[in-house]
């Protein structure tokens, strides 16, 4: 399978939707179109919706610790939403959950930012 990413805009962030799998096939594919994105839109935040991701593994986990830390280093925040229970042990694993922020839906993604919808 492969990866679909589904990049728009809403105010200040940028919000990301990821479907199929993210691994070391697909995870290139991810960091590019986010840091473009991110320099081409000027976002502050991002908001990555998960509910589609059937798949990831260190290499995903690695491009969405990079874009952390480009989003933090601009005074932004990311915000991870709809993750499914393999996706949150993988976060929950890795120590991510101490730095991102999750929340229930696409709406109090962007609500905790101060994005309104």
């Amino acid at each position: 399978m492969s990866l679909h990413v589904q990049i728009s805009n809403q105010g200040e962030a940028l919000i990301v939707r990821l479907q199929g799998e993210l691994d070391h096939h697909t995870s290139e594919l991810l960091r590019t179109k986010m840091e473009s994105a991110i320099e081409q839109e000027n976002s502050n935040h991002i908001v990555l919706v998960l509910k589609d991701l059937s798949f990831m593994d260190s290499s995903g986990l690695g491009v969405i610790l990079g874009r952390y830390k480009q989003i933090t280093n601009r005074g932004g925040r990311m915000v991870v939403c709809n993750v499914n229970s393999s996706i949150y042990r993988l976060f929950e694993m890795s120590g991510l959950f101490k730095i991102l922020t999750i929340e229930e839906d696409e709406e109090q993604a962007l609500s905790s930012l101060g994005v309104v919808s």
